[in-house]
């Protein structure tokens, strides 16, 4: 004799759980098949998800895992992407692949900051001091108390006169070897008189050859002579001198001077002469 309910057993699936007959009456009249599953296997070898969790004692432990509120005890693995407004480590965090981080900031051992740009920050006050062990490659400019400089020089003849370039040693012994040359005394020590010959109104010539100035010295110029008409001093701005062999060729601009020169005029020159 089969036995059948008083009142029917009705079964109502609910959050995570399935019911299949769903909310139907169970009277045990016949044999009738219910099943009942959940989102996910519970076998040792499954891998359950849950959308919520309800720890007991504010803390949930998976093997040696202890998640409590706003902390994780325990060592872990990040195999997929992690992504979080902020992330505190209060001890040491080790990365074996690539770090990628817009701007990188260090604090309390010691103050960098890294920009987006590729700029770096070291320290945050006149008193700190950094030191390198090792050696330096820089291919950009070098900036002390807003003053750049962007090359190193060994050009001991110093010819290139650039005010954003530093010497060498080098350069250094090369230019005061040469002030203290027999060389340069020589040279220093050139003053000569020569008088010119009236080739028009606008120009002289010397049968003379201008002194050549040693290595780190500026070349002779104008600079380096006076000349004299008829016992007065020429403005040298009104002056040109140009050496062709063994004759220096002296142009002077009449107007500038104010006058015209004629063949009774005596020219002197008083300088660099070479002789």
């Amino acid at each position: 004799m089969a036995n059948i309910f008083r009142e029917p057993l009705t079964i109502i699936q609910d959050t995570g759980v399935t019911v299949n007959p769903n909310n139907t009456p169970l009277r045990a009249e016949s044999r009738e098949t219910i099943t009942i599953s959940i989102g996910n296997e519970v076998s040792t070898i499954s891998n359950p998800i849950f959308l919520n969790v309800t720890p007991s004692n504010e803390q949930f432990q998976i093997n040696e895992y202890i998640i409590k509120p706003n902390a994780l005890t325990g060592s872990i693995s990040q195999l997929g992407s992690l992504t979080s407004d902020s992330l505190f480590v209060n001890n040491d965090m080790r990365v074996l692949g690539t770090t990628t981080a817009e701007k990188i900031e260090s604090q309390l051992t010691q103050s960098m900051t890294i920009f987006e740009s590729g700029s770096t920050l070291f320290g945050n006050s006149l008193d700190d001091t950094h030191i390198i062990t090792g050696s330096v490659t820089n291919s950009g400019s070098l900036s002390l108390n807003n003053y750049s400089s962007t090359n190193i020089s060994d050009d001991i003849y110093l010819s290139i006169g650039r005010s954003d370039y530093l010497v060498t040693e080098n350069v250094v012994k090369n230019y005061i070897d040469d002030l203290n040359s027999d060389t340069l005394q020589i040279y220093l020590r050139k003053c000569f008189a020569h008088t010119g010959s009236f080739s028009d109104s606008d120009t002289f010539t010397f049968n003379a050859v201008t002194a050549s100035s040693p290595a780190g010295v500026t070349n002779t110029r104008i600079d380096d002579f006076m000349f004299f008409v008829n016992g007065q001093l020429m403005e040298s701005d009104a002056l040109t001198i140009q050496q062709q062999g063994s004759t220096l060729r002296l142009d002077i601009n009449s107007d500038n001077i104010g006058y015209d020169l004629t063949n009774d005029d005596e020219v002197v020159g008083w300088g660099k002469f070479n002789s």
